[in-house]
Order: structure tokens, then sequence, then C-alpha cells
């Protein structure tokens, strides 16, 4: 590879990683807006592995507002992130598959802990790297 190659794909992976940290901040934020405006128009989010929803980003941005009440107090840890880019150079969409750790706590006061693996799917656009889709695995959780 040459050090262009080098740069560019650097570039888009430090993208795609601010891309996955603002999924996780527009989340515990409860920003909405944020949160839809990381997915192309045709995204799509899938929280059925973790007991959730699954459909177009717009409906599932509905059901994360609502649900997400319940937790006034949450935080995301996205940690292992492996991002494969395809596509050639530059590369024009990349999945990534990153662990997670999500401490949250009740109105009560009572914790709750799950984790597990996010499944995202990114492309370039105009405006930039965005989310095509997720895709939520838990694997656990505590309460």
């Amino acid at each position: 590879m040459t050090q262009r190659v080098d740069l560019a794909t650097v570039m888009d992976r430090m993208a795609i990683d601010d891309l996955v940290t603002g999924y996780a901040v527009a989340v515990d934020d409860s920003d909405w807006a944020a949160y839809r405006a990381l997915f192309t128009h045709d995204g799509r989010a899938d929280y059925s592995g973790s007991g959730g929803t699954e459909g177009p980003v717009a409906e599932v941005a509905d059901w994360l507002a609502e649900t997400m009440r319940l937790f006034p107090v949450r935080q995301h840890l996205i940690v292992n992130r492996r991002v494969t880019l395809h596509g050639g150079y530059p590369g024009d969409s990349a999945d990534v598959r990153a662990d997670y750790v999500n401490p949250m706590r009740f109105e009560s006061g009572e914790d709750f802990v799950c984790g597990g693996r996010y499944s995202f799917a990114a492309v370039r656009t105009d405006a930039g790297w965005r989310l095509r889709s997720v895709v939520v695995r838990e694997k656990w959780r505590r309460s």
C-alpha cells in the first residue's frame, strides 16, 4: 500500500469509530435527532436480540425514546471494535463488530446491566459515513 492509501484507510477507520461513538452518545443522552442523523435514509435497527423491536430507524428511535425513559441513567461502553472496510480504495462500505457493556439505573435506583455484541453496517455517503444498520445481540444481563 502507498502512504496515501494507508492514510485514507486510517481516516476512514477514525470516521467510522466516531460514528459508533456517536451512536452510544446519542442513545445515552436521549438525543433522538442525532440518533436518526447517524443513519442512511433507509437505515434499520434491530434490537430483537435483546428483547426489543426491529424496523426503520425512525420507528425504532421512537420506540427507544419511550423505552429509555425507564432508565434515566445509562452509559454504553462499546469496546473491541473490529472494522472491516469493503470496496477497495477508498472503501465505500464497512462492517463493524463491537462488544458492549451497558450499565443502566431504573428510576427506583435499582441497577440493570447487560452486555453483548453490536453488528454495524456503515456506508460512505456524500455527508460522510452513515449507518445502514445496527443489530444488537445481547449475551447476558444482570439486575
